[in-house]
């Protein structure tokens, strides 16, 4: 033993110092300016956070619950956050405050909401009785009342260990999907009146069952972004507006057999499929990365392991490629209608890694690829037992049941560590323009909160409209996609005009074509469609310029502004835009035999 090591381990058994009660250098509510999450001052605010996991369950789902050998590397936690079995919620928090994190995932199952056995074997006995939800009230508070902001994770249906073919594969694996938005409107509700409950991390790990996968627009009950987006939007509008809305990308689809098509959609979905939700400014994606798993390797050792390479067989810079194309090209690439901050919620490594292993180069890599991107991060696990490093090793902070204690900085991870928490751009972040996807592929897609709480303005027509504050700037020929945004202004409304035809028209700008123009002072926020036609242009009133604007066809090709601001956002179509100064005034298209009445044209005019 090394006579630095000897004098270590005092200090370590001792564990952390305690943390004096402070104010938060932030402030509540969070919410997002381009790849960037900001407080309610402007003021970056990188999540620095680890996963403070057990409340959603450690038993693998077989055996007796209270034997700590059928929980997960015989770890249990009691249904209640790991280690508060050894040590107090204070003593936890304190150690999260001393390894430099600011915020806690911290994970919950759908079960623990109705669970009523009471808790036992916590080490504060005020805890004991409680239910485990009520434990996880305590947590909350004592972890926010540290000036720590908390994202709330919907991590399983059931309290048992995650994340295989376990009934917890899809947010409505073991319950409805009605029954799974109501729990998270009670969740959200419960801690509504905490602000530094910043945020809600809908689903873990959506994955494919032993028959069927989940899909990213597919339309079915198997629908992840249809369900995400869902429920994202109920959120802000019934529960709590200030939320930010974690929406994670796809974890597996396929059979993991070599022959059979398998893999890891990750955010990959994302570049032509985006969430735009009723509330601007609140959207995060987030992805997980494990040296075990891959791109198209399932992790599994034995029965579905595949002999695709794993991440950590990869290259530096492959590694780096396969990561920017996977999900980092989200917050990398600016300006376009996916733009978004990307959180890896998961990442992770074992401790006990051999020096020179693939598992040591793959986490120094991937923490190199943090901080060059500047990513915003959690760490899973944070807490360990102590006693049973030998078989779980991975946590930040470790303790026995006599409260020994051991953290990450005692071992060869903190040199990353300590890097990746102390690294970012901090200060303040300016806005930025705003971009955002309509898709009403398969029913209505009114983006507009003012709208939803107006009468039908199309009855029968499946309806789009831009968020509150961004008027139509795009539209497609086909795929009735659109694209929203608010730079250069004019884009506020509140009083708006359905147009079903030609009585405000000026001058002839498609000769031939139908015309649905907004009237003077207004600009196109939405449309109807019935079908795939043209049904009605839904105008709002922003005392916008009546220039004499300009006919932008889009009939026999894309027609869109140097750059494509905005990004592709009906992938496969032609695609008609107005230039960033301007705004779309009217939709034509014809009704003749071989057309069927979708848009050909858009009448932009000029914002100054």
């Amino acid at each position: 033993m090394s006579m630095v090591k000897a004098l270590l381990i005092p200090l370590l058994l001792a564990g952390p110092a305690p943390v004096q009660a402070a104010e938060p250098t932030w402030a509540a509510p969070l919410s997002t300016r381009g790849r960037y999450i900001v407080d309610a001052n402007g003021e970056r605010f990188k999540l620095k956070s680890a996963n403070w996991h057990g409340a959603s369950g450690t038993w693998n789902g077989s055996g007796d619950v209270n034997v700590d050998a059928n929980h997960h590397a015989g770890e249990n936690s009691r249904r209640i956050p790991m280690g508060l079995d050894r040590v107090s919620i204070e003593t936890v928090v304190n150690g999260f405050k001393d390894i430099g994190i600011n915020s806690v995932r911290l994970p919950f199952s759908d079960e623990m909401l109705r669970d009523t056995q009471p808790v036992t074997g916590a080490a504060d006995p005020t805890l004991n009785g409680l239910t485990p939800l009520q434990v996880y009230d305590r947590v909350v508070t004592s972890l926010t009342n540290a000036g720590l902001a908390v994202i709330l994770n919907n991590h399983t249906n059931t309290t048992k260990w995650c994340c295989g073919v376990d009934g917890n594969e899809r947010w409505n694996a073991s319950q409805t999907t009605a029954e799974w938005e109501e729990s998270w409107l009670t969740m959200v509700r419960r801690y509504r009146d905490n602000p530094r409950v910043v945020g809600a991390d809908l689903y873990n790990e959506v994955r494919r069952n032993v028959l069927d996968d989940p899909n990213w627009g597919g339309g079915d009950d198997h629908d992840w972004f249809a369900a995400s987006q869902h429920l994202g939007d109920r959120i802000l509008r019934e529960a709590n507006p200030n939320l930010l809305i974690i929406v994670e990308g796809i974890n597996w689809t396929g059979i993991p057999v070599d022959g059979f098509a398998h893999g890891r959609p990750t955010l990959t979905p994302v570049r032509t499929l985006s969430h735009t939700l009723v509330t601007s400014g609140k959207l995060v994606y987030s992805a997980h990365f494990y040296d075990y798993t891959g791109p198209n390797h399932s992790g599994a050792t034995g029965i579905g392991e595949t002999s695709d390479p794993r991440y950590r067989d990869f290259s530096r810079d492959d590694l780096f490629t396969v990561l920017d194309r996977d999900a980092f090209y989200v917050s990398g690439t600016p300006d376009q209608h996916f733009t978004a901050p990307v959180w890896i919620s998961e990442f992770g490594v074992d401790a006990g890694s051999a020096p020179g292993s693939s598992q040591r180069q793959w986490f120094a890599s991937f923490t190199d690829y943090l901080i060059q991107t500047d990513a915003d991060f959690a760490y899973w696990p944070a807490v360990g037992w102590l006693d049973n490093r030998s078989a779980n090793n991975w946590a930040l902070l470790f303790w026995d049941r006599s409260g020994g204690f051991d953290s990450v900085k005692s071992d060869w991870r903190y040199d990353a560590w300590s890097r990746l928490t102390t690294s970012g751009k901090s200060g303040y972040i300016a806005p930025t323009a705003r971009w955002s996807m309509l898709s009403p592929d398969r029913g209505d897609f009114v983006a507009s909160s003012l709208l939803r709480d107006r009468p039908d303005w199309d009855s029968g027509a499946r309806k789009a409209a831009c968020p509150d504050g961004q008027r139509l700037i795009g539209i497609a020929d086909k795929g009735n996609r659109g694209l929203c945004t608010d730079t250069g202004g004019a884009s506020s409304w509140t009083n708006y005009e359905v147009v079903k035809d030609e009585r405000y028209v000026s001058t002839d700008w498609a000769s031939g074509y139908t015309k649905f123009q907004c009237p003077a002072g207004a600009l196109l926020v939405g449309y109807a469609v019935r079908g795939a036609a043209m049904s009605s242009a839904l105008c709002g009133y922003a005392n916008a310029p009546a220039s004499s604007g300009r006919t932008i066809w889009f009939d026999r090709g894309d027609n869109r502004p140097a750059g494509n601001p905005g990004g592709d956002f009906a992938t496969g179509y032609y695609k008609g835009q107005c230039a960033v100064g301007e705004y779309a005034a009217g939709i034509a298209w014809t009704g003749r035999i071989g057309s069927a009445r979708t848009p050909d044209a858009v009448f932009c005019r000029s914002l100054v």
